[in-house]
């Protein structure tokens, strides 16, 4: 039956367990390195921990700027209670340290002193792989003129068990207090420190004993800092005529000034290059850029300590001080969170230290994209005032804006690209944008934008694409050559080159992404039929094979169910493939723009245009001129000026 004095001393022993546990909370980027990091502070390993998630961290945009882990850790309750078994064994002399992983081998010791009229001995057990203590070097040490008497029996029993760090009468000599060690307890002027200074016993005088010192210390006034372990070590071990330090005062600790955490490296001069698994130096991935997203800590403030009073040997007072406490050094672009000492992001950015201030810029400014800076992959917008040159690539999450040219490189960009000068892909140029496109010329390159492509001079050999319209207005306005798709319109003052050379094909009317979809999936369509009928040419063999003989060959009977796995796989992927197909074919029949293209000036003879997939091959040069499509058929109608009120450009570009 349980009672409630059980159940009363159970819930002592836990409340024990839990005040026993120690924790700590950590920041880190992923799980596996919070726990790491935790077991090094706790002193322990990590199968060892158990925790609580504060916060859970993710990845962010571009996988980088993660958001950290924020766990609280402890040990568990098995481990804690180890830890404090340990410690209490270690003040009580036990020399068995428990499970340890690392033993230290220690010999067995003993000391043998001489306290009142009485003969003690203090035995220590040896540890791990040290030697016992022989008894019979106790018995031969005890043998001495002034010995009285001993107990044998008792020396045999405390050489094998040890007298648990106390000291025990074992037997009598005969005492001349003429030669008791005398001794002498000095305390210094500052009250800090209380030394004791013994002169050694002669034959037959008494040792100095640990309640000797104590009062003694007690005696002049002393009631702060009597250490008994090294009061402890002195009776053990004297050291005759030499002064040994046995008190000392409780000294102040001095809090610590507050300081900031941060969770960003404020050194570039530590910011390095990417490297390779096999241990080569991507110097295009230089790492220069942190980002950060909205909401992102960046740092926390440590709260200013107290400080810890402390006490002279007499028990005077000693102030400490308290740490002194600092503001949060804001800068652009952050806040504060709930807690009062954590700042954020309040912006998507990079997070840079700038006079000791914290900033976030949405706003990453570079003279030109290059060697000097590597590939930039920046949450925000990002201006280049030069050239970004052949072989590096930009990522941002804003707009991208090139005061200068653009090479051979790769841009993406969330919201809308602006190249003042020309685009030269040279076939390896690839630039999707979220927004819009503004560029002088675009040659030899691949675009695809979410809303309109905006060019002043010439578009030349090149793959692009817009969701709403293509529009070219400048003195040249010039398409040659390459595949143009837009939903709505292109427009531009001549499309084609005279006598022919490389073909252009302007397709209207429909929805790019989706046709390229659509061209994918017929395409895995059709190479899916091919491998249908290999499959059913082996399947069949196979099966005519089985009829004759009966059973086939094991490595045969596989191959048999391999096959007709792979045509019920390939059956299935048809099946949605038709369902995707069916609802890209739909979606290009309900749209409601059929679609225009604008020529003021020429459209040379070989040019093809394709309105909602109607095609019109221009066999002679045709001027100002509107293709546009009705009743199934593409006609040709009178130029006419389009306005374009939605299209709104940036500074320094028109649609007009």
């Amino acid at each position: 039956m349980v009672t409630l004095e059980q159940i009363r001393e159970d819930m002592i022993e836990l409340q024990k367990a839990d005040q026993s546990l120690r924790s700590v909370e950590v920041n880190a980027d992923t799980l596996d390195e919070a726990l790491a990091d935790a077991a090094v502070q706790l002193n322990t390993r990590v199968v060892n921990l158990e925790y609580e998630v504060k916060e859970k961290g993710f990845e962010g945009f571009f996988g980088i700027a993660k958001k950290p882990w924020t766990i609280i850790v402890y040990q568990n309750a098995e481990t804690a209670a180890k830890i404090a078994k340990e410690k209490e064994m270690q003040l009580n002399g036990g020399v068995d340290i428990g499970e340890t992983e690392e033993r230290m081998d220690k010999d067995g010791e003993f000391f043998i002193h001489h306290f009142g009229t009485e003969i003690h001995i203090k035995v220590n057990l040896p540890v791990g792989e040290g030697k016992p203590v022989n008894a019979d070097d106790i018995i031969n040490e005890l043998r001495r003129p002034d010995t009285k008497d001993f107990d044998e029996q008792k020396v045999i029993h405390y050489a094998e068990a040890g007298t648990g760090g106390v000291y025990e009468q074992i037997g009598n000599y005969t005492r001349n207090p003429a030669n008791d060690a005398i001794f002498v307890v000095d305390i210094t002027k500052d009250e800090l420190k209380a030394t004791c200074t013994i002169n050694a016993p002669g034959l037959g005088g008494a040792d100095v004993s640990h309640d000797q010192i104590v009062t003694a210390l007690k005696g002049q006034g002393v009631v702060a800092g009597i250490s008994d372990e090294k009061i402890e070590e002195l009776v053990d071990r004297p050291q005759f005529n030499i002064p040994v330090v046995v008190a000392e005062a409780v000294l102040p600790v001095d809090g610590r000034d507050a300081y900031i955490a941060y969770n960003f490296e404020t050194d570039r001069s530590k910011i390095r290059a990417k490297e390779a698994a096999n241990g080569q130096i991507n110097f295009k991935e230089l790492n220069l850029v942190q980002n950060v997203v909205q909401g992102q800590p960046l740092a926390q403030k440590m709260l200013p300590e107290r400080g810890k009073a402390g006490k002279t040997l007499y028990g005077r007072y000693l102030e400490a001080k308290n740490g002194k406490d600092i503001n949060l050094p804001l800068g652009k672009n952050v806040t504060v969170d709930s807690d009062g000492r954590t700042i954020l992001a309040a912006c998507n950015g990079q997070v840079l230290l700038i006079n000791d201030k914290i900033n976030v810029e949405p706003v990453m400014e570079v003279d030109g994209v290059n060697i000097k800076s590597g590939n930039i992959t920046f949450l925000g917008t990002v201006v280049v005032n030069g050239n970004v040159e052949d072989g590096y690539d930009i990522k941002a999450s804003g707009n991208i804006e090139v005061n200068g040219a653009v090479g051979a490189c790769h841009l993406e960009s969330d919201g809308d690209i602006i190249v003042s000068q020309g685009i030269v892909g040279r076939d390896e140029c690839e630039i999707t944008c979220g927004g819009s496109l503004w560029a002088k010329f675009i040659q030899n390159s691949k675009v695809k934008v979410e809303e309109n492509i905006i060019v002043n001079d010439s578009i030349m050999n090149s793959e692009v694409s817009a969701q709403h319209r293509i529009i070219l207005q400048g003195k040249r306005a010039q398409i040659t050559g390459g595949h143009l798709f837009a939903t709505e319109t292109v427009l531009a003052k001549n499309i084609g080159s005279a006598g022919g050379g490389t073909e252009t094909v302007i397709e209207v009317g429909v929805d790019p992404r989706a046709k390229h979809r659509l061209a994918e999936l017929i395409g895995m369509q059709q190479n899916n039929l091919k491998e249908l009928e290999e499959l059913d040419l082996n399947i069949q063999t196979l099966e005519n094979q089985k009829k004759i003989r009966k059973v086939l060959p094991k490595d045969k009977e596989e191959n048999l169910k391999k096959f007709t796995m792979r045509k019920n796989e390939i059956k299935n992927e048809n099946d949605e493939f038709n369902k995707e197909i069916e609802s890209i074919q739909a979606h290009l029949r309900e749209l409601k723009n059929s679609g225009k293209v604008y020529a003021q000036g020429t459209v040379y003879a070989g040019v093809k245009i394709f309105v909602r997939d109607e095609k019109d091959e221009v066999r002679a040069d045709v001027k100002s001129v509107t293709f546009y499509y009705e009743e199934g058929f593409v006609r040709r109608g009178k130029f006419e000026q389009p306005e374009f009120d939605d299209v709104k450009g940036p500074d320094g570009y028109s649609t007009n």
